[in-house]
């Protein structure tokens, strides 16, 4: 039998390979900026959102379902009903791989002429292929991290996008090289992720091979598990036929489905809205400009930081899926409040690198650190999008799929009137701004919910000291950026962008956690409760907070 991954190993298999993904994603972007003009970067951008939209809907409703009911029935040894649930999932994905890649190819010159960048219908086209086998991939996905076993996720996401990305960079340079121009360049980037699709489902194969071999080592789905699935031992509703199996998974997965579309679905809403309400008051070819931007530079960097939030919120559902199905209230509140706090506490350095540092970041990524304004306004909004996605995954293990769903939807409402209220007097700055107001907005929502239902208070006390070292660590920033960059200027190229970049972080990464400790943020018994390796790289923190409390 595969060994179950804990909570944190989980989440460091899943943000490692999201990490590296997210790095692969933007290792595609810069060169991509380099090869194409403001023509190719719409096309393809536009692409690539719908893309991940579509993706979205096709895949993460139904599979943090699947991950959901294997992980609630296992708990209470239900196998072969797992087993009935898996093979359902598997047939739904390639249905839907089917409808939605002939929907994207019909509805390609439509949506590219809505948003003003007709350019793009070739490669929205071409990347349409690729969602014939993502949602059997997702799906497989789904079924693994309902076993708590991450690391087939994580390996095919990372090869997944080795392969979308070295084709995708291949193409764009050869099609390049022999003449053709940016809309068909920016078609042969998009084509990039049939491939990257093409290696995930292989990996996945490979992946379910191995469990099915180690399954049946252990004698587990067999018939002796099937009088436990027949019982129920309380916990969810036994699921006996195919129907009954659907109604619950499309029960379940609608409001997940319209939770996890938030962040392309605004995303979508940035690029279809952006130059047709900006024209109200600015030049098109400023819209237009600001577009590029947003989708070439702010989109990829702000995708840095809720890596790690993204793996946690995968990763954390069934873990507190398994102990609310349990009547274990106590695990539910430590899990959950452990899950916030590694979400805050990792994602706001990132954060304040990737924000504060936006000039010197987007200078040393991109031909040059125009836009850095949009960049660093989107990023700084990501912390809040960070305690939006885990929050909204603990109420989703709580099942609690609903509510979440009814805070997110209502969020985006309100940024979508904000969009429309903002966008025509203050371009692309009133549209993110909206964006940052959505996601504090659902958090706050969300929190209020949570502590109601489990006790969960994520710092109570320690509010202030937090936000001290943030200001503390955003005022040094600052300085060390502005006055970097000016000194440095003279060694020309990207030396003053990547050194004052490295400078920075490495400020952050000294100064964070020892202000966290200083200011009581984090206390020694919390630290007790971390993996070793982590307690082993903290301690020397921990005796300077007893020294200056002393």
């Amino acid at each position: 039998m595969v060994k179950k991954d804990s909570l944190i190993k989980g989440t460091i298999i899943l943000a490692a390979a999201a990490m590296v993904a997210r790095v692969l994603g933007i290792f595609q972007r810069v060169p991509l900026e380099y090869a194409m003009d403001t023509v190719g970067q719409n096309a393809f951008g536009l692409a690539n959102t719908v893309y991940l939209l579509l993706l979205t809907f096709a895949t993460a409703g139904i599979p943090t379902t699947i991950s959901k009911m294997v992980s609630e029935r296992l708990e209470l040894g239900r196998e072969a009903e797992v087993k009935r649930i898996y093979g359902a999932a598997i047939r739904f994905g390639i249905i839907a791989g089917l409808v939605i890649t002939a929907l994207l190819l019909l509805v390609a010159p439509w949506y590219a002429r809505l948003s003003h960048v007709p350019e793009a219908t070739l490669a929205i086209r071409a990347i349409a292929p690729s969602l014939l086998l993502f949602p059997v991939i997702a799906m497989m996905r789904g079924y693994f991290q309902g076993r708590q076993f991450m690391t087939a996720g994580g390996v095919s996401q990372i090869v997944e996008q080795i392969a979308r990305v070295a084709t995708a960079v291949a193409l764009v340079f050869a099609l390049q090289g022999l003449g053709y121009d940016n809309k068909m360049m920016a078609a042969g980037g998009a084509l990039g992720s049939v491939f990257g699709s093409v290696a995930a489902f292989a990996v996945m194969l490979w992946y379910a091979y191995k469990l099915r071999a180690g399954d049946s080592a252990a004698g587990i789905g067999g018939a002796a598990s099937s009088s436990a699935s027949q019982a129920g031992n309380g916990g969810p509703p036994v699921l006996r036929t195919t129907r009954e199996i659907y109604n619950a998974i499309f029960r379940t997965s609608i409001p997940i489905l319209l939770t996890a579309m938030t962040i392309q679905l605004i995303y979508f809403i940035d690029q279809t809205v952006l130059v047709p309400l900006s024209e109200w008051r600015f030049a098109t070819a400023t819209a237009k400009e600001w577009l590029a931007v947003l989708v070439t530079n702010a989109q990829s960097i702000a995708g840095i930081p809720p890596v790690l939030a993204i793996a946690l919120s995968t990763s954390i559902l069934p873990v507190i899926a398994a102990a609310f199905a349990a009547g274990d209230a106590d695990r539910v509140r430590r899990q959950g409040m452990l899950a916030m706090r590694i979400a805050l506490f990792s994602g706001m350095p990132v954060v304040l690198v990737l924000s504060v540092g936006a000039e010197a970041v987007n200078g040393l990524l991109f031909s040059s650190p125009a836009g850095s304004a949009i960049v660093a306004l989107l990023t700084a909004g990501t912390i809040f999008q960070i305690t939006m996605m885990t929050s909204n995954s603990i109420l989703n293990g709580l099942s609690r799929q609903r509510t979440a769903m009814v805070h997110t939807l209502t969020g985006i409402a309100v940024k979508l009137a904000l969009s429309f209220a903002l966008t025509p007097f203050f371009g692309v700055y009133g549209l993110v701004a909206a964006t940052s107001v959505c996601f504090i907005f659902v958090t706050v929502w969300n929190m209020t919910t949570i502590r109601k239902l489990t006790g969960v208070k994520v710092l109570g006390d320690r509010w202030a000291g937090f936000a001290a070292t943030v200001l503390l660590i955003v005022a040094a920033g600052s300085a060390v950026i502005y006055y970097g960059l000016e000194w440095l200027a003279p060694l020309g190229w990207k030396w003053p962008y990547l050194i004052v970049t490295c400078l920075f972080g490495l400020i952050v990464g000294v100064a964070y956690p020892v202000l966290l400790l200083l200011f009581r943020v984090v206390r020694s018994e919390d630290v007790e409760g971390y993996p070793a390796r982590i307690r082993k790289l903290l301690r020397p923190f921990v005796r300077l907070q007893g020294r200056a409390n002393g």
